[in-house]
């Protein structure tokens, strides 16, 4: 799903923390990511699905860092699909 020089949930994670994301229970995330045979989609089903498991994104920029959010889901060729489900589920 992502191109060959861009296949590390870590370097995505922090894509996302950069651009001003909080994750709760985020060292949970990491390890359910690694185990993920497909991280992407793993990625995708807890973003919509997280918060019963305590995992949830929350943004402090209040939308400022949109532009930023986006720029590191599309360098990780993640599909509009998957975006308007993190955004749908952002905390502000």
């Amino acid at each position: 799903m992502g191109s060959l020089s861009h296949e590390s949930f870590e370097e995505f994670l922090d894509s996302l923390k950069k651009a001003g994301i909080t994750i709760s229970k985020e060292p949970e995330l990491r390890a359910r990511l690694a185990e993920a045979q497909f991280w992407h989609y793993a990625f995708k089903t807890l973003a919509a699905n997280g918060k019963a498991a305590g995992i949830a994104f929350e943004d402090h920029t209040h939308g400022r860092s949109q532009a930023e959010i986006e720029q590191a889901f599309n360098e990780f060729n993640f599909p509009e699909m998957t975006k308007a489900i993190f955004f749908a589920n952002l905390k502000h």
